[in-house]
């Protein structure tokens, strides 16, 4: 029972925290701004190929996570704190309503408005899927006690890439509902449990890290 519960509990954090760092509300602006002129169709084609995209994104990094680190010999302490550092720039940006270079700079969306196909880049990469993102599901996937626990985090993303294409979807209908004073009043609320995440990430990571800086500086 405790173990379920447990269980419950780290499901509704990976949720969280990922649907927080792809955050498909503030993918809706660009969106709607490299789909001008397209018909309701060629949108749709769009939200369905960049949620697609996401998908596939992130669940590659999150099941080859442990062999990256081990690759680049990366301590999921260092990881962690590096990641809780970029979830929290997001953050911050998030919680001043303002767009997020860390995911997407003026020049990429600029070069966005113009290509032919966007659902890729730069929808899908770097704005849905981008660097936050992709450090948050390597870091879940890596601390999971067992592979039970990392079913959680592989259907959080399945659900958030659902969730973007619903959300991209009916762009227009949100704009529309929400209004721009509405869209910040979210994005606000989202960044601020996104840095709460974000801290949180740093202060685990600090604690791996924290007894091999002490061994080290003794040995010495």
């Amino acid at each position: 029972m405790y173990a379920l519960s447990d269980i419950a509990t780290y499901s509704l954090v990976t949720l969280s925290a990922i649907f927080f760092v792809v955050d498909p509300f503030a993918a809706v602006p660009l969106f709607l701004a490299i789909t001008r002129g397209d018909s309701p169709e060629k949108r749709r084609l769009t939200a369905r190929r960049a949620s697609l995209a996401t998908f596939v994104t992130l669940t590659v990094f999150a099941a080859a996570g442990t062999l990256i680190f081990k690759l680049f010999g990366i301590t999921l302490g260092a990881f962690k704190i590096a990641g809780g550092v970029l979830l929290f720039l997001m953050a911050i940006d998030m919680m001043r309503a303002r767009p997020s270079r860390v995911r997407l700079t003026p020049g990429e969306q600029a070069e966005g408005v113009e290509r032919e196909d966007v659902a890729i880049i730069p929808l899908a990469i770097p704005m849905l899927a981008g660097p936050g993102a992709i450090a948050t599901v390597m870091v879940l996937v890596s601390q999971a006690r067992s592979k039970l626990y990392a079913v959680p985090v592989f259907a959080a993303i399945v659900l958030t890439s659902v969730a973007t294409y619903l959300v991209l979807r009916g762009a227009s209908l949100a704009e529309k509902t929400l209004k721009h004073t509405g869209m910040n009043i979210l994005t606000r609320v989202m960044g601020l449990i996104l840095a709460a995440i974000a801290v949180q990430f740093i202060v685990s990571g600090v604690a791996d890290v924290a007894p091999v800086v002490v061994q080290a500086v003794h040995a010495h």
